[in-house]
């Protein structure tokens, strides 16, 4: 019978933390490829077994030294090319966070940066960070 099950490709799932203070928000430095170097939000992957509302604050945590608690869901990405690794999904919460972030896990820099430098391109965002970013900063 083992042989007659089908293998599933399944998306990998991801989570983001968006952080606002006041006129600014959080975004990490990544470490890592694809886009190492670039700003993104904080996030990662969901571990199997595990709500992605605890692995969202755990990311954050991990890569900002914050803890958050989540205010709302405020957007869902799938598209099957987003990410160059393989077909990644990823939830994004709106999360309360305060404190002064410091760089950690697989995240090379954390800061608050003017939400006026990640809206008019000063800055290089990783992805569709942007697209999450300009849509969930215009509500």
């Amino acid at each position: 019978m083992g042989s007659d099950l089908m293998e599933y490709q399944n998306p990998a799932l991801a989570v983001d933390a968006a952080v606002r203070c006041g006129d600014t928000v959080l975004l990490i430095q990544r470490g890592n490829p694809p886009w190492k170097g670039t700003w993104a939000l904080p996030g990662g992957f969901v571990d199997y077994g595990e709500d992605p509302e605890v692995a969202v604050l755990r990311e954050l945590k991990e890569e900002t030294g914050l803890d958050g608690d989540i205010v709302k869901l405020i957007d869902v990405k799938g598209d099957p090319n987003r990410d160059p690794r393989k077909h990644i999904v990823s939830i994004v919460y709106e999360v309360n966070a305060e404190g002064e972030p410091v760089g950690g896990d697989d995240a090379a820099d954390a800061r608050f940066w003017p939400i006026s430098d990640v809206l008019n391109g000063s800055l290089e965002i990783a992805g569709d960070h942007v697209e999450i970013l300009s849509k969930w900063l215009a509500e």
